[in-house]
């Protein structure tokens, strides 16, 4: 790559007490390839000065707004290349479609946006301008799951018949909104996140599913809840899904299963053999066959695909785990990026992650299943972002 400079990135979002903003900013920096040099931290300018000040930023690239960090950046000549996007949801769209209108390239935390209008229009705006648009669906940085998806396509469990998928977690198990927990907050509050245990880690498990068996959603059907009382937004969610072609799946999304802390994993069963992944356990990766011994593929060795050891940093043996995985979006997505500045094309391998595409679809997933919890009914689940 042409580039001989580090990647400039701006942040919108990730203020003080914000969970997700510090895990981007680690995450973009474990390779060296790109530095935080600007940010909008908070809608209070306040905070976002104060935040800008403890990441070490000059001072006059904190900002008050969003708006006046898209206007200013684009009139420098150090501007950044890319903005981070770690807002609650609501504001996703927004933030992107600014910086997008401005010149820059997008990494937008999931899921989309709220709407299925407003993710169209960001698959519009992104092929209009030619620009590079990552969604950080994180776990599919992971290297087993990269090798997952690489047994699935090379046919060694033949034909994919069935997909289940679960993501529970136990932290919203009690009212914890009402203690003034930041994060539970916004995150139970339908104007803002959209969906709930849905929208958070539904829209993960489902994503996660189509990245290993490439399956296209045909239909759903839902059976969403709100199990606390007085909560508006669905923390549990059942479904039953049927893939174009003739398999068929189970997805499980829960923020109320008590003792289940981020309990992500996937079964792929196909004609000649199975493969099981564990996020909490993720360097491992289970293969089973129709008349052989179970087999454990392990991270970091030779024997694994091509995308599965490009995607460690470390020999076998030594774990990696949630940051790596991210990380590993955010390199991709940045080499894709350097290779757009310096008028180069792309390594095919730096293509792997997730995008605004993506994104389209993962929104029409969570609205199909929440219409169909509504109708309680199988309901069509076919989409095609436009271009």
């Amino acid at each position: 790559m042409s580039l001989d400079r580090k990647l400039r990135y701006g942040m919108v979002g990730g203020g003080p007490d914000a969970f997700i903003g510090n895990v981007h900013r680690m995450a973009a920096s474990i390779d060296g390839t790109m530095e935080l040099v600007a940010g909008a931290f908070s809608s209070d300018p306040a905070k976002s000065k104060i935040q800008g000040s403890q990441l070490g930023l000059s001072p006059d690239r904190s900002y008050a707004s969003f708006l006046e960090m898209a206007q200013a950046e684009a009139a420098r000549d150090d501007g950044i290349d890319f903005v981070s996007i770690v807002t609650p949801n609501h504001m996703h769209f927004p933030v992107a479609k600014t910086f997008l209108d401005a010149g820059f390239h997008i990494v937008c935390d999931k899921p989309m946006t709220n709407t299925l209008e407003d993710a169209e229009e960001l698959c519009r705006l992104v092929h209009r301008h030619n620009r590079v648009f990552a969604l950080t669906h994180n776990y599919t940085g992971y290297p087993m799951v990269k090798q997952a998806r690489a047994m699935v396509m090379d046919g060694t469990i033949g034909a994919v018949r069935k997909v289940v998928v679960e993501y529970p977690q136990g932290w919203l198990a009690t009212p914890l909104e009402k203690t003034g927990h930041k994060q539970a907050d916004w995150r139970t509050d339908p104007k803002r996140a959209g969906a709930g245990a849905l929208g958070d880690i539904g829209s993960h498990a489902e994503n996660l599913a189509r990245y290993v068996t490439g399956l296209v959603l045909e239909e759903l059907c839902a059976d969403v809840s709100s199990f606390v009382d007085g909560r508006i937004i669905d923390d549990d969610v059942n479904m039953l899904v049927r893939y174009q072609g003739g398999a068929k799946g189970v997805l499980h999304a829960s923020q109320i299963s008590v003792g289940e802390e981020n309990n992500l994993n996937i079964r792929v069963h196909g004609e000649t053999g199975s493969l099981q992944w564990f996020q909490e356990h993720p360097n491992w990766l289970y293969y089973r066959s129709l008349d052989g011994p179970e087999q454990v593929f392990k991270r970091g060795n030779d024997y694994l695909s091509e995308t599965a050891k490009r995607s460690s940093r470390l020999p076998s043996g030594h774990p990696e785990a949630f940051l790596e995985a991210f990380a590993n979006i955010y390199v991709n997505a940045g080499r894709v990026i350097s290779a757009h500045i310096a008028g180069e094309e792309p390594h095919p391998d730096d293509l792997d992650f997730p995008t605004v595409d993506d994104g389209a679809r993962g929104v029409h997933f969570i609205l199909t299943a929440l219409k169909s919890g509504q109708r309680q009914q199988w309901e069509d689940a076919k989409y095609t972002p436009p271009h």
